[in-house]
């Protein structure tokens, strides 16, 4: 025991310290932003990151991930609570999803991700891709009035309300904010150049945040218009733990949406965390495979404290854990480490924390929102032919118009148009021969045939011709439905009418039952 202590303190200070504190760096803008980005408090975010890293990471057997708040969950968030307009309310959603995590993880159902198509998936974080990057361009722009933005944008370039809609859209719109942004953007696009991760040491979105904070501060001090006001920058209380929200228990029952949407979140969730654990086991040199069902457990748990602590639903997140493995993080300390340096920070530097532009987040999340839906996707997509193109779009397409349940819902009935389709013409082959005068049809049933060969089956019955010889060989198939063999069966008769020679070969008849 001893020995194990003295390792894990070793491995500690010499990795997971280091990188801890990178991953803080990176985590501690995203936690914010994310957030914002889903209209909920900004200790929201701060809060599932702390409690990600703290309780998540001991649970979990994966080694490297790392999680907290994240982006791919910003739409369906902030569409629940615009929903139950309390977000009180909303925090019983957040329960309800880690319930329902914490049941597929003790049901060992941690296999779910397997049955979503990758051209779905691709398309559902395409869409909430895009969707991000559109919900954070008011904020980029210091944009004061969300309300006329939401209701005004289609109307901005009508003949009656263009210059109207242009001069309000001038006065609500910041200088300050708009100059941050335009140094952010460009700077954060060379720090993800592999060079500068060379060259700089200070993750590329905390140095964002800084130049965020001192721009506005230069502006500040010489009392320049461009200043930014109290709106358009960071406002964390300063005792986060008295502003905190709890859920509101006695809708539990009463709302039929807190389940609906809990259910949504919490699929939604599980399949960004299985993604993301896959892609990690992927990156670890060590080959160290995480327990899907564990993580599930782990997500469930940490998601049922984010709900009944006020925080906003969690994964673990691609981004931070990958900043985990570059920093060199070996064992969940790393992960464990990253936490507690959020709670630090919420404690002991929240005036820090306020002197953020919600600008510089802004250009944080466009970043993360454009490497969802990269032009490289979709050329990759199309590349792979319309079976993967087309479910993959219409995901996106439905998601933009709808929302992630109905997109999702409908991209994978697309996919499984395609697999009905190929399994159309797949399951069994036909040969036909002449001798003599007489017709002589082979048809090779193949290794599975199912209900779904039925209609096309039934027709190719039909279609031979009479006075001749028809042969159906299943000798090699491992498994004929019975519907197949009652179609085999009732065609029988008809041979015999038909004057058709009928030879079956593995294939039994059985008793057709008729229904009144």
């Amino acid at each position: 025991m001893k020995r194990a202590i003295k390792y894990y303190r070793i491995i500690w200070l010499q990795h997971d310290l280091v990188a801890g504190l990178s991953v803080f760096f990176v985590a501690l803008p995203l936690c914010l932003g994310v957030a914002l980005a889903s209209g909920a408090p900004i200790y929201a975010g701060l809060l599932s990151g702390i409690i990600g890293g703290l309780v998540v990471s001991l649970i979990s057997g994966s080694q490297l991930s790392v999680s907290g708040p994240a982006a791919g969950l910003t739409t369906i968030v902030s569409a629940s609570i615009i929903s139950f307009g309390d977000y009180k309310i909303f925090l019983l959603a957040v329960v309800v999803a880690g319930l329902f995590q914490l049941l597929l993880g003790l049901l060992r159902l941690g296999t779910i991700a397997n049955y979503f198509p990758s051209s779905v998936i691709k398309g559902m974080l395409a869409a909430i891709g895009i969707i991000l990057i559109s919900k954070q361009i008011p904020l980029a722009l210091g944009y004061n009035e969300p309300d006329f933005w939401t209701s005004g944008l289609l109307n901005i370039f009508t003949s009656r309300n263009i210059l109207g809609n242009i001069d309000e859209f001038n006065k609500n719109i910041t200088r300050g904010a708009i100059f941050i942004t335009l140094i952010s953007l460009p700077l954060l696009i060379m720090l993800k150049k592999p060079f500068a991760k060379r060259i700089s040491g200070i993750p590329a979105p905390l140095l964002v945040v800084i130049v965020g904070i001192l721009v506005n501060f230069v502006f500040t001090y010489f009392n320049s218009n461009f200043s930014l006001n109290k709106l358009q920058v960071v406002n964390v209380p300063p005792n986060i733990f008295k502003n905190i929200s709890f859920p509101n228990f006695s809708k539990l029952f009463s709302l039929s949406e807190v389940w609906k949407d809990g259910l949504i979140i919490g699929l939604l969730a599980t399949l960004e965390t299985l993604l993301c654990v896959e892609a990690l086991d992927k990156l670890d040199n060590r080959n160290r495979i995480t327990p899907v069902n564990r993580e599930l457990v782990a997500q469930g748990i940490g998601n049922m404290l984010c709900g009944l602590l006020g925080g906003i639903p969690m994964t673990a997140v691609v981004v931070r854990g990958a900043a985990n493995v570059d920093a060199g993080g070996r064992t969940k300390l790393s992960a464990f480490t990253h936490g507690l340096f959020l709670l630090l920070a919420v404690m002991l530097i929240p005036f820090f924390l306020n002197k953020i532009p919600y600008a510089s987040l802004a250009v944080i999340l466009m970043v993360t929102g454009y490497n969802l839906t990269k032009p490289k996707l979709y050329s990759n997509m199309w590349s792979l032919g319309w079976k993967q193109f087309i479910p993959f779009v219409l995901t996106i397409l439905i998601i933009l118009l709808t929302d992630l349940l109905i997109g999702v819902s409908i991209g994978l009935l697309v996919s499984v148009y395609f697999i009905v389709r190929n399994n159309f013409k797949a399951e069994y082959k036909i040969t036909k021969t002449q001798h003599q005068d007489i017709e002589t049809q082979y048809i090779k049933l193949n290794s599975n045939v199912t209900f779904l060969n039925k209609v096309k089956l039934r027709k190719t019955l039909d279609e031979v011709p009479e006075y001749s010889i028809l042969i159906i060989d299943g000798s090699e198939c491992n498994f004929i439905d019975y519907d197949i063999l009652e179609i085999i069966s009732e065609y029988s008769n008809k041979a015999h009418d038909k004057h058709i020679e009928l030879n079956l070969k593995g294939i039994e008849k059985v008793k057709i039952m008729a229904v009144h």
